[in-house]
């Protein structure tokens, strides 16, 4: 697993980065074939922040946590990363067993009103940067995703680029 350990406006310490990268290092018993762990720890005032972005087998896995002090903003951020990262593994292996289950035998549907309508469970804002879609297409690429959201440079609209099943790259305009 290869860990990043970056500070902002911080100057990270030969102890301080032990500690961080010892905290991660645990998931790897958790969680096999995490590629890389990126790990940012900032200060502004009095708050200390820790961000932790693990990523594996094409999931990625993000928590942040603010206190007064780093290494208890550490601590969180690694209890709240440790609860995804053993619910991703919780619905791996349902989905393996269901798998199985539904090999040997036929389940029966769930009933109407059981089923739950999908929820937004998060939110994110974009700050979109102007650019050409052969530019947006190279960022895609760089930041190893299957679909970006950015501003066309020549027309100035939102514009949607995204992997197809097929391997090839679909770029999605307003009419």
């Amino acid at each position: 697993m290869n860990i990043i350990v970056n500070g902002r406006n911080l100057d990270i310490t030969p102890a301080l980065r032990d500690y961080a990268e010892s905290k991660v290092m645990k998931f790897d018993k958790y969680l096999s074939g995490i590629s890389e762990a990126t790990i940012i720890l900032s200060t502004e005032k009095f708050r200390q922040k820790a961000e932790v972005l693990l990523k594996a087998n094409g999931v990625m896995i993000q928590a942040a946590s603010e206190t007064e002090d780093i290494y208890a903003s550490i601590d969180e951020v690694v209890e709240k990363i440790e609860k995804q990262v053993k619910k991703h593994k919780g619905k791996v292996s349902a989905h393996r067993k269901e798998n199985r289950l539904s090999k040997r035998t036929e389940v029966p549907p769930l009933p109407e009103e059981s089923i739950e309508e999908p929820r937004i469970i998060q939110r994110r804002k974009l700050d979109t940067k102007p650019m050409s879609p052969e530019e947006a297409a190279m960022q895609m690429e760089l930041l190893e995703r299957d679909f970006l959201v950015f501003t066309n440079a020549a027309t100035g609209t939102i514009n949607v680029l995204y992997r197809r099943g097929d391997g090839n790259l679909e770029l999605i305009e307003p009419a």
